[in-house]
Order: structure tokens, then sequence, then C-alpha cells
């Protein structure tokens, strides 16, 4: 979950600990301001560490990245 204080194109990607590109949930699609849920089917990926990035870019680029954790 995020929200978007103004509009922006918004960009998520999921990352293996290597830090190759495994999986693209938003790319560069165009949101209006608000809060937004993106679901992700990790359900081919091994258990293990992996990371996503968030970017939106509006009147001002945001970036942030955090680890997570997946277990099947």
């Amino acid at each position: 979950r995020y929200q978007m204080p103004v509009a922006g194109k918004v960009t998520l990607k999921v990352y293996d600990v290597l830090g190759r590109s495994v999986l693209t949930i938003e790319n560069g699609r165009q949101r209006k301001a608000g809060y937004y849920e993106s679901v992700a089917d990790m359900s081919r990926f091994a258990s293990g560490v992996y990371f996503y990035r968030l970017t939106i870019e509006g009147e001002q680029r945001f970036q942030a990245v955090k680890k997570m954790l997946l277990v099947k």
C-alpha cells in the first residue's frame, strides 16, 4: 500500500538479492493523488529475501527501497 499526495507516474519493481529485476508490478502508470494497493503474484519465486523499489515521478521524485521475506 502507498499514498500519493499528488499525481504522478508509479513504478514498482521487485529485485532478488543480487540486484536483478525479477518482477515489474507497475511500470510508469499514471496515478491520481490517493491511496493505492498493488498485489504481486510471487508463487513462481523461491522462498528468500527480495527487495522492492517504489518510484513516484510527479511534481517531486520519490523513491523508497524496502526488504521483504518470502516464505512458502
